[in-house]
């Protein structure tokens, strides 16, 4: 049998966010021993930037065109192929503690098995029939509304926590553009909630008592899934004092100038301009009653506040489910797993949130693997582009199994030398929308340190639009070279190899009103 799989993900967290990615306002002592004592890669992204598509890439080990979940609102496929299945069929125990998000949460009427665990109390599905592989599932998500776990441990145990929560959705089911704290800045919001039954808290000790729970003997794969970065911003207000909004510079790709930040965004792909100025909205997470140009110094500040205040909560929550897997006696034999499914802007460019932009902001992600000091993997770092699509073969390598024939990319590498060898050479990355009438359809490539997207049909971009940025050069990618004489072999080379590489596509055509 292979070795023990802890796999952590947070959602929607920057790479910069940790101090072993250069990170300087939150401390995450934890996670950076795990990227010294294991492998760190460095220009890790996701195969689309939004949670649904993402995550089923991580269990799929598919880019999106092909497991089919082409944007949020999209259910996995029943039947679609699953890593944790594949363990489980080894003699694996395996578990998600924490966001699932393969299946729509807005869900009324209990269509989706995610939504229905919890209120059928079914805390381990059908031992024949698991769902998605997992024989053991408690799930949480943002806040404590909904049907899953989280939310009925708050109604059973603690009911009056539940309105300290961020109110996700306005009157009209839309997402909420309220603002709060000391600078009014949407979605944030001071909760009272006592640190111990924050969501975060919850996921780490329901973790605990899964892994309790089995014989000392016992293989096992734990999918730890922290909702926290995630907008809404409302950690534990009596954990406030970690980071102080006021004390914090602006972050490097904020643009201070209103005038130079247009022009930036006037360069590239004609959405970026219509959200800035309110008029078009293409993700549903993003408010839509909310105009980006309005966003004040102080508002960007408070969010990163916010957002670093939630990162220490969860490094700390890793700390206590550490603790726990050496009292066992399983340390030596643990890999661990770090990464999160897709970025967010935190005022770079004057933006919030998330969206069809292919930057660093929303695609460069943190990416750890710290292999089981009884492996002798010597620690690394990796500048090879890698992506999330490689999980589940990097799995499957721990485990001792053959790489599935399901997956599409190779397992990660242990150093840029294997990443050759295994052929890590390029990154893609797809985004589809069809939101409210507004369509974009964007592909990208990254290599050679350069990051390529092409635009397909849709309501303001065309064929033949594009952005193109060298990295080395301009790592704030603030100068679109798309349309440069000198850089146009260089953008011919990289479009031939993307559509080499990329699996053939459908382009969806239904109009989604809401989904989430």
């Amino acid at each position: 049998m292979g070795r023990k799989i802890l796999f952590i993900t947070t959602d929607q967290q920057r790479y910069d966010a940790l101090g072993c990615n250069g990170g300087t306002v939150a401390n995450t002592p934890v996670i950076d021993s795990l990227s010294k004592s294991g492998i760190t890669f460095d220009r890790a992204h996701p195969q689309n930037v939004v949670c649904m598509p993402s995550r089923s890439t991580m269990l799929t080990g598919q880019h999106v065109s092909t497991h089919g979940v082409w944007m949020n609102g999209v259910p996995l496929p029943q039947d679609a192929p699953s890593i944790a299945s594949d363990l489980r069929n080894a003699g694996y125990s395996t578990a998600l503690i924490g966001k699932a998000h393969f299946e729509p949460l807005l869900d009324p009427f209990l269509r989706f098995t995610e939504n229905r665990l919890a209120g059928e109390k079914l805390f381990t599905d059908n031992p024949n029939d698991p769902h998605r592989g997992f024989d053991h599932m408690e799930l949480a998500t943002h806040g404590a509304a909904g049907n899953l776990h989280y939310s009925q441990y708050i109604r059973d145990n603690h009911p009056e926590q539940a309105a300290n929560y961020y109110r996700v959705l306005d009157n009209e089911l839309q997402v909420n553009a309220q603002g709060g704290g000391d600078s009014g800045a949407p979605q944030v919001h001071v909760n009272n909630i006592p640190r111990e039954w924050y969501h975060t808290e919850w996921v780490a000790q329901r973790t605990i008592a899964w892994l309790q729970s089995l014989p000392d003997d016992q293989d096992w794969f734990c999918w730890m899934s922290f909702p926290d970065p995630h907008h809404p911003w409302d950690p534990p207000a009596s954990e406030m004092h970690r980071v102080r909004w006021q004390d914090l510079d602006l972050p490097e790709g904020y643009i201070a100038n209103p005038a130079t930040r247009e022009a930036v965004l006037d360069d590239k792909l004609r959405h970026w301009r219509g959200w800035y100025d309110g008029t078009f909205v293409s993700n549903y997470e993003a408010p839509a009653k909310w105009v980006p140009a309005t966003l004040t110094t102080d508002q960007v500040r408070e969010v990163n506040a916010y957002t670093h205040v939630e990162n220490e909560l969860i490094d700390e929550a890793i700390g206590t489910v550490m603790k726990a897997i050496d009292s066992r006696g399983w340390g030596n034999d643990v890999d661990v797993l770090y990464t999160t499914d897709h970025g967010e802007f935190q005022g770079d460019f004057g933006l919030l949130f998330k969206g069809p932009y292919h930057v660093d902001a929303l695609m460069r992600l943190p990416l750890i693997w710290r292999p089981a000091p009884n492996a002798a993997i010597a620690p690394a770092r990796v500048a090879s582009p890698v992506g999330l699509v490689s999980l589940a073969a990097t799995f499957a390598h721990i485990a001792g199994l053959p790489q599935p024939t399901y997956v599409e990319a190779p397992r990660l590498p242990q150093n840029d030398t294997e990443a050759t060898v295994l052929g890590h050479e390029r990154v893609l990355t797809e985004w589809d929308s069809v939101l409210f009438g507004k369509i974009v359809h964007l592909r990208t490539i990254c290599r050679d340190n350069w990051v390529c997207t092409a635009a397909l049909p849709g309501s303001l971009n065309t064929t033949g639009d594009g952005e193109l940025y060298d990295l080395t050069h301009d790592p704030l990618q603030h100068v679109n070279r798309w349309d440069d004489p000198s850089a146009r072999a260089m953008r011919d080379d990289l479009l031939s190899d993307m559509w080499a590489n990329l699996p053939k596509t459908v382009l969806p055509l239904r109009t989604m009103d809401a989904p989430v």
